[in-house]
């Protein structure tokens, strides 16, 4: 009979051989540029803007667009993200951004050049000024969409071109939004970190804005968590619509939102997502003495700890996901709450070990050859998860494996090393999770069985027809005279290159055999968004850094 050492020695070799194979997959290249393509992944938001441009605006083939956005409910909603090749701001997946740009720069940020760290505070900013705008212009009010999706769709007009309906949506207490508001109090919350120490006045503006909410209602269901915010010394904002007017936006405004970003997770998952960044937001920063006097005390700035034990069963924390989106936001929830466990322990954050434990499940389910694996690979090596836009759980993925990396590292001395268990008797280390974040990212850049990158610019082989308004037609300054509704399409569907190389553009990506078609008619393969190169900037900048969990 094999001894329990000589067990769990065995199983973890055969663990080593299997992310092994994973990480030996592809193409095999030379070390990436990662810096270089942290770079273009950050010049991708500026292709993106919209509003009038800075100065400052490096890609130059754009110019102002959406002046009048929001004019049709008679408030200022100019300014923003489009979301990907449309012309549409849509709330839910702009906050998103938002919050992974944010992310990235708190715990990658020092990993980043000073002017690669500059472009990603601007890029945060950007989006950041525009949700301050839709949260803040009129009370009981969270404007969450500029233009009809359906009205957008039907022309292929460039930015500064459109004239179709720039109509305004919004949630209020009537008609509730509570995941796309709990959303914007994660990305404001997020935001305000970034900003904590090198603009202290526009990180209290963001985080008052977010962390906000109304006195609380006495006849309320949840009257419990009312009166412990209430006793925090906040008023009423963007938790307010969160929290205590409880619906989905994809209920109240299911004609416009669905199915282009319907909350098919619900708004849960968004409650408790904004109560963990407004927890953090509003704590001394994690190991310094001050924090752990905060963890031991009901303080006013532990309110949103309070908030968290109160509510997180009924609020889904003993859920188990395996996919990180726009959309579902409950395992970044675990691995952020995880942190306070992890890099605190002790006090009121021993609590929070719940959602370490399923932290480690969702690494578990990630990992070839460890108990509770359960994820789908290509052939290539790839992390697939659905066939639309399936580069967008890549990074999500990739990202939270390296963040949690950086959250075990510390917890070394413990009798795990450190390390997650996954069953039979293997620890997984935090090098396995950085390697299969590395192999992911490797995938993208081009270490795959096509040679491609998926990352536009990057590389000598790139998608060259991207499903992109802008990028496909000729820029203004090149073809000043409009180009209209109809007459757009001869260039969606044309054959010819891009007008406009999309730099930094993450696509859609390959299916599930590693097969791609540069098309631009393929949308699930050729489209790219922010939300897909948000979590990457946070992965590319620890890479750049080369690899050092700072």
């Amino acid at each position: 009979m094999r001894s329990s050492s000589g067990s769990r020695a065995a199983a973890c070799l055969a663990l080593a051989a299997a992310v092994l194979c994973l990480t030996a997959g592809g193409n095999a290249v030379a070390a990436f540029n990662y810096a270089d393509a942290l770079d273009k992944a950050l010049l991708f938001f500026e292709a993106q803007r919209s509003g009038k441009l800075p100065p400052g605006q490096r890609v130059t083939w754009r110019a102002d667009s959406g002046l009048s956005d929001g004019s049709a409910a008679q408030v200022d909603l100019t300014g923003g993200y489009y979301d990907a090749g449309d012309n549409v701001k849509f709330g839910l997946p702009m906050a998103f951004t938002v919050t992974m740009l944010s992310w990235s720069v708190v715990e990658f940020g020092d990993a980043m050049p000073r002017g690669q760290m500059e472009s990603a505070k601007a890029a945060v900013r950007w989006g950041a000024d525009y949700l301050l705008k839709a949260a803040t212009s009129t009370p009981d009010t969270l404007y969450v969409q500029v233009a009809d999706p359906y009205q957008d769709h039907r022309c292929w007009e460039r930015p500064e071109d459109m004239d179709t309906p720039r109509s305004v949506y919004k949630v209020t207490p009537q008609n509730p939004g509570s995941d796309v508001a709990g959303e914007t109090t994660a990305a404001l919350a997020a935001a305000s970190l970034v900003f904590r120490s090198c603009d202290p006045a526009y990180s209290a503006k963001l985080l008052q804005a977010a962390r906000k909410v109304p006195p609380p209602d006495m006849n309320s269901a949840h009257m419990p968590a009312r009166s412990i915010l209430a006793r925090g010394g906040v008023a009423r904002d963007v938790f307010h619509f969160a929290d205590r007017y409880r619906g989905s936006y994809s209920d109240s405004l299911s004609s416009v939102a669905c199915p282009f970003y319907c909350s098919y997770s619900g708004y849960h998952d968004e409650l408790l997502w904004a109560a963990a960044w407004l927890h953090l937001a509003t704590t001394a920063s994690p190991g310094t003495k001050a924090a752990a006097a905060a963890n031991n005390s009901a303080s006013a700035d532990d309110v949103y700890l309070s908030y968290i034990y109160m509510n997180g069963h009924t609020l889904g924390a003993e859920q188990d996901d395996f996919t990180f989106s726009w959309d579902d936001k409950r395992v970044g929830t675990k691995v952020l709450l995880a942190k306070g466990f992890l890099l605190r322990g002790n006090g009121r954050a021993d609590a929070l070990q719940l959602y370490k434990a399923h932290a480690d499940s969702y690494v578990c389910s990630l990992v070839p050859g460890a108990g509770g694996f359960q994820s789908q690979y290509t052939p290539g090596g790839l992390l697939f998860k659905e066939g639309d836009s399936n580069m967008q759980y890549v990074t999500s993925t990739a990202f939270l494996l390296l963040a949690y990396a950086k959250y075990l590292a510390p917890s070394a001395s413990t009798p795990l090393g450190g390390g997650v268990a996954c069953g039979g008797g293997a620890a997984v280390p935090p090098s396995a999770l950085v390697a299969i974040a590395k192999r992911q990212v490797d995938y993208i850049l081009g270490a795959n069985p096509a040679g491609v990158s998926y990352m536009v610019g990057f590389g000598a082989r790139y998608p060259r027809h991207v499903h992109h308004r802008g990028a496909s037609m000729p820029s203004v300054r090149d073809h000043p005279a409009r180009i209209g509704c109809d007459e757009g399409f001869r260039y969606l569907h044309s054959a010819d290159p891009d007008a406009n190389v999309l730099v930094g553009a993450v696509v859609g990506g390959p299916d599930g055999n590693d097969a791609f078609t540069d098309s631009r008619d393929n949308y699930a393969q050729a489209e790219p968004s922010t939300y897909t190169n948000a979590p990457l900037v946070g992965a590319l900048a620890f890479f750049a850094g080369g690899g050092r969990r700072h």
